[in-house]
C-alpha cells in the first residue's frame, strides 16, 4: 500500500508539473504563430526580432520569458518577457505581434494563462495583465459553498 501511495504521489506531482508554465532563457530561434523569433543584444539592450524585422526593444541583461503554446502546432502564441522596466506581453496571434507593457517594475516568478488575461505572481504580489491594463489582485476572505 505504501508503494502505491508513493507512486500515486509521484504521478500527481508529474501531472501538475506538466501544467505549469516554465520559465525559459532561450534567445532563439523560437517558433511563434507570427514567425521565427530571436532576441538579439544591441546598443540599447535587447531587440525582439521576427523574420529579420525588429518589432520591439527593451532593457535587459539577459532574456527571461514565459511562453504559452498552441496545442496543435506547438508554436508560441503568447509570451511574457521579463525586462528591466517590468514585464512585457507579446501576442503572436497577430502580425506584427501585439506588444503590451505592464508599466510596473517587478520580478515575475510564475505565470498562468487564462483566456485573454495573464495572471502572474511577482515579488510584489499577484497581478493580472489584460488588454494592456495591469491590475493588482486582492485576496478574498469570502467562503463560497
Amino acid at each position: 500500500m505504501t508503494k502505491f501511495c508513493i507512486h500515486a504521489a509521484a504521478a500527481g506531482t508529474l501531472f501538475i508539473a506538466t501544467l505549469a508554465f516554465a520559465q525559459s532563457d532561450a534567445a532563439g530561434p523560437i517558433a511563434t504563430q507570427a514567425g521565427t523569433l530571436h532576441f538579439l543584444r544591441d546598443e540599447s539592450g535587447m531587440a525582439a526580432v521576427i523574420d529579420k524585422e525588429v518589432f520591439d526593444r527593451f532593457d535587459a541583461k539577459r532574456v527571461v520569458h514565459f511562453d504559452e503554446t498552441s496545442g496543435t502546432s506547438d508554436t508560441v502564441t503568447r509570451m511574457l518577457v521579463q525586462t528591466g522596466s517590468g514585464p512585457i506581453l507579446y501576442d503572436f496571434r497577430r502580425h506584427p505581434p501585439l506588444v503590451q507593457r505592464a508599466g510596473q517594475r517587478m520580478t515575475v516568478k510564475r505565470v498562468f494563462w487564462q483566456g485573454e488575461e495573464v495572471v502572474m505572481q511577482s515579488n510584489l504580489g499577484w497581478y493580472r495583465l489584460q488588454r494592456g491594463k495591469l491590475t493588482k489582485l486582492q485576496s478574498s476572505t469570502n467562503v463560497y459553498h
